[in-house]
């Protein structure tokens, strides 16, 4: 057995997804093409500080994290190098009349309602496409979201807005497909499916802003901080693990920002004199 059969053996007996078992393994075999195990730190850490030149910081930092996983688990030897610093970005958010501009540009039924349903219940792309027709609790109002990010379940609302349509959408189908929205392959929509999607609906609705499949999630979460949704709450509905994760939609939140009012604003002065000869 090989030292790459041995990661994914220690990986799958650890209940990594398959998609991360996949990543860990592809990143680690790019690696040590360029880097031999012998390598000091001080040449490994140059080695990703190389791929700067076209990489961001949080694709070199998985990276990073998948060889440090191989040295220690496989390897037997801890790896001391330094993760790169990620520029703070915030990400970008929809005002609610671009999602409505957005939702309204798609005639398609099964693609609106994908849409409809990833911004209306905050869900990753992952999530929504592997959505199955069981986990819609029409009755309850809610959907059971499996096995998200981190491998848990949680359960979110289920909007009125799109509760009977979806139910009406998976009677209309009547197949034996799982999934609720499918592939006319077989199976789910893809990822890549979804994005064109979205990429085609904000062209159609004419919106400049960089928008991505995860800005509808973006937009969902700042949405609900903006109607006075408890943090908390907001945390556990899109699923994270850690309340700081969340707390990023307190800074990006344009509404709330509007609302505050200036301490200048509360000071009582006077409309200044405009003097005489004063260019205007």
């Amino acid at each position: 057995m090989n030292t790459l059969q041995q990661l994914e053996t220690e990986m799958r007996s650890r209940g990594f997804s398959r998609r991360t078992v996949d990543s860990y393994l592809f990143h680690v075999s790019q690696f040590s093409k360029k880097v031999s195990p012998e390598s000091t730190d001080e040449d490994t850490q140059k080695y990703f500080i190389s791929l700067s030149e076209r990489l961001d910081a949080r694709t070199i930092n998985l990276r990073i994290s998948a060889v440090k996983f191989f040295y220690e688990n496989v390897l037997g030897k801890e790896l001391k190098i330094n993760y790169m610093k990620r520029a703070k970005r915030l990400p970008e958010v929809l005002t609610k009349e671009e999602v409505s501009g957005i939702i309204n540009s798609i005639s398609n039924t099964k693609h609106r309602l994908l849409i409809e349903t990833i911004y209306g219940c905050g869900l990753r792309v992952s999530e929504a496409i592997r959505l199955r027709k069981e986990d819609l609790r029409f009755n309850e109002g809610v959907l059971f979201v499996r096995q998200g990010k981190g491998r848990k379940d949680r359960i979110v609302t289920l909007p009125s807005a799109i509760s009977s349509r979806l139910a009406a959408y998976l009677i209309s189908r009547n197949d034996a497909n799982p999934y609720t929205f499918d592939s006319s392959r077989g199976g789910h929509l893809s990822v890549k499916s979804a994005q064109k999607i979205v990429e085609k609906a904000v062209i159609k609705a004419n919106i400049k802003k960089n928008v991505h499949v995860h800005t509808l999630r973006h937009s969902y979460a700042t949405h609900l901080l903006e109607q006075g949704t408890d943090l908390r709450i907001i945390q556990k509905l899109l699923g994270h693990a850690d309340i700081k994760t969340t707390q990023l939609y307190t800074q990006v939140s344009t509404a709330l920002i509007k609302n505050v009012k200036s301490p200048l604003d509360t000071l009582d002065i006077n409309a200044p004199q405009e003097a005489k000869g004063e260019q205007k």
